[in-house]
């Protein structure tokens, strides 16, 4: 795996949808995960071994020995400080450091003294989280002390990287966005002239569905979505989860034509559908379509494309289908 030199700290949005693309906050503890910190307990020989991600306001552990805590709040934790930069951040001693000598973990239970803490940073340069570990007794870590938590950074990093390419969505059972782009980058390998389409669609006011009735009515939203969408695919047409709310789906051996009426019959479909949790309301969606074209050879050109015909979608009042193209076409 590689990883860029110059870790990417000065945008914030950016950081939290790096993290939220993993799809692993507030997710059951791992085997794969709780062996490295057990390892760098271990190794470092200290109580304390975590695998801490910097959420917009909490700090969630998705490993943690040691300790029982599950989170803490972003505002108290020593790894929202170590994602700030590049470098280990080593504290010898936290009573005598003015960052955190009134942290409530140092004035209070569990009484911390010692802390190390390395980024993990994202292939793409953004540090999601740290690797870390401390202690109740103060302590000067070595330079190799570093260079092992280093080492062990990169490999929470390496599997957060294997867990995203799995290839189902545990919510949807469609494609995770990984697997889904692999699909998308070996159909641009196909022999020229090849008749393709891709569909970007995105759930009208989603944030609200969660707001009025819960995040289960989400969830079951989003089941009813992927549902329609397995169900009405042809056999070698392809659906994945691309984000929150937002699916992509890659038609193969399909005219522009067709690719429209099939979106068009998937759109219908789904404002027809029954939701218990959030009746009497009506659920819609909103779909960008982008053929293929001779001229796209980067699936993240194909996307852009798609994306601009669901931004017109959304634009233009939601609940339709909207073609890339010279002259966009529209359905209602």
């Amino acid at each position: 795996m590689t990883f860029i030199s110059t870790p990417k700290t000065d945008d914030e949005i950016a950081r939290l949808a790096a993290l939220k693309r993993y799809q692993i906050l507030d997710t059951a503890s791992e085997a794969e995960f709780d062996d490295i910190t057990s390892l760098v307990k271990t190794v470092l020989n200290v109580p304390i071994a975590a695998v801490s991600l910097i959420d917009s306001d909490r700090q969630w552990f998705k490993s943690i020995l040691g300790v029982d805590v599950a989170e803490t709040p972003r505002s108290v934790a020593f790894c929202d400080h170590t994602i700030r930069d590049s470098c280990t951040l080593q504290v010898d001693d936290a009573t005598q450091d003015p960052r955190f000598m009134n942290n409530p973990f140092v004035t209070g239970p569990p009484g911390l003294r010692c802390y190390l803490g390395v980024p993990l940073q994202t292939p793409d340069g953004y540090n999601v989280g740290a690797l870390c570990v401390m202690g109740p007794e103060p302590r000067v870590f070595s330079d190799n002390d570093s260079k092992v938590l280093q080492s062990f950074a990169k490999l929470v990093v390496s599997q957060m990287e294997l867990r995203l390419i799995s290839s189902k969505d545990s919510l949807t059972g469609t494609l995770t966005r990984a697997a889904f782009e692999r699909h998308l980058r070996a159909a641009l390998a196909k022999p020229e002239g090849t008749q393709m389409a891709l569909i970007l669609a995105d759930i009208d006011f989603f944030k609200a569905i969660n707001d009025r009735f819960g995040h289960q009515a989400g969830d079951a939203a989003l089941r009813v979505v992927s549902a329609t969408m397995l169900a009405n695919l042809r056999r070698n047409d392809v659906v994945g989860r691309y984000g929150g709310e937002e699916f992509a789906i890659l038609l193969n051996g399909i005219s522009a034509k067709d690719a429209l009426a099939f979106a068009e019959r998937l759109r219908v479909l789904i404002s027809e559908a029954g939701i218990p949790e959030i009746h009497p309301e009506k659920m819609t969606i909103s779909m960008g379509l982008a053929p293929q074209a001779a001229n796209l050879t980067a699936a993240g050109d194909w996307l852009e494309r798609a994306d601009k015909a669901l931004y017109q979608a959304k634009s233009a009042g939601r609940n339709r289908v909207v073609m890339f193209g010279d002259h966009t076409e529209a359905v209602e």
